[in-house]
């Protein structure tokens, strides 16, 4: 089973341009939509073994969302060869976070 991958601000930069196609959950452990959507971004990261999935814990990483203008949690940044192409907000089901995946073909 593939788990997201954990980041911090100091590795997130690096991270994303080396590995391609990178979903990262941006979460905090008291949010409960953010607990909803984390069993959803853990299939995903079984299912598509041609997008890394990561996650990053905006309480203790606080660079990073600011620099995304992250207001609200749970957010999804999208990746493509370090580039941000995309972003969503709130516990989206299954199925359109599948459809954003889209950006990455």
């Amino acid at each position: 089973m593939s788990k997201p991958i954990e980041l911090t601000d100091s590795i997130f930069d690096k991270f994303v341009k080396e590995n391609g196609n990178v979903v990262v959950d941006c979460w905090a452990a008291w949010c409960a939509p953010c607990r909803m959507l984390s069993p959803v971004i853990e299939q995903l990261a079984d299912e598509r073994t041609d997008i890394t999935f990561a996650k990053l814990d905006v309480d203790t990483n606080r660079a990073v969302p600011m620099r995304y203008g992250i207001m609200s949690i749970p957010t999804l940044l999208y990746f493509k060869n370090g580039k941000l192409v995309d972003k969503t907000l709130g516990a989206l089901p299954k199925q359109m976070v599948e459809s954003r995946l889209a950006v990455f073909d």
